[in-house]
């Protein structure tokens, strides 16, 4: 596999993408569509690539609701979903509306051994049924470790069945190692995309984008720079011009090879 010229590369030509959290807060149906539509508007003007449409605060009707309502608009963005604890839903909604990329918290790591393999081949299914680029996580933030495998062999495993690692620390909000993600390219090598899961800011960008290949970015851009928060847009606008600053000193080159 080349970075260059890959599924993830042919639906994020962009380099370093940086992708921005809704998460889908609100008291009703109505105030979290209303309050997405908002923070979808400030993401998109201010210069994010895409959005990850997550039922954080919300649930997986909110998911459906607002892939719904944008089906159709905003060609110019990247669009993605992740359905906590239902990466079923998920699929189904990339069946139905423009989903470019899905993203699991876990793909491989996270099962006893037989369920495992069982999980393996239903992915396998799953991704047969649509053209979305899928992220996956290995020990990721939240989820537990019960393969009986080491972290490399699960790495290993997960390239099978993703198109990109996204990589976090232990909770929401908290910077990514470096090292961890320094740890990960050691198996994946330089041909598999990484992209930072947690903890971007945009005092941190040229360091983390030095070690990944993108970001999702959730608590930075809130108002409080929590995840409770509001999406702000002067936060919005610093990380941004930061990771142009990235792109315009790297330009010409695609990837984790940009320096």
């Amino acid at each position: 596999m080349n970075i260059g010229d890959s599924r993830f590369t042919r639906t994020f030509n962009q380099p370093k993408p940086i992708l921005g959290m809704l998460h889908l807060a609100g008291e009703s149906a109505a105030e979290r569509l209303d309050n997405a539509q908002g923070e979808l508007e400030i993401l998109r003007s201010r210069g994010m690539d895409g959005v990850v449409v997550e039922n954080y605060f919300g649930d997986k009707t909110d998911v459906r609701n607002v892939l719904e309502w944008l089906e159709g608009k905003h060609p110019d963005l990247l669009v993605g979903v992740n359905v906590l604890h239902d990466h079923r839903l998920a699929f189904e909604l990339a069946r139905q509306f423009r989903v470019d990329f899905i993203q699991m918290d876990s793909v491989a790591g996270h099962l006893l051994p037989d369920a495992d393999a069982d999980f393996a081949v239903e992915l396998a299914e799953l991704r047969g049924q649509v053209s979305s680029v899928l992220f996956g996580g290995v020990r990721f933030k939240y989820q537990p470790v019960n393969s009986g495998r080491t972290e490399a062999e699960d790495l290993v495993s997960g390239m099978d069945r993703c198109d990109a690692f996204v990589i976090t620390g232990d909770a929401t909000g908290q910077e990514t190692d470096v090292s961890k993600v320094q740890r990960f390219r050691s198996v994946v090598g330089d041909s598999f995309p990484l992209i930072i899961g947690a903890g971007l800011t945009a005092a941190n960008v040229q360091e983390q984008l030095e070690a990944a290949d993108g970001a999702i970015v959730g608590s930075f851009l809130k108002d409080t720079h929590v995840d409770t928060g509001r999406i702000f847009g002067p936060h919005v606008e610093e990380l941004v011009a930061q990771v142009l600053a990235v792109r315009t000193a790297n330009s010409g080159v695609y990837g984790r090879a940009v320096r």
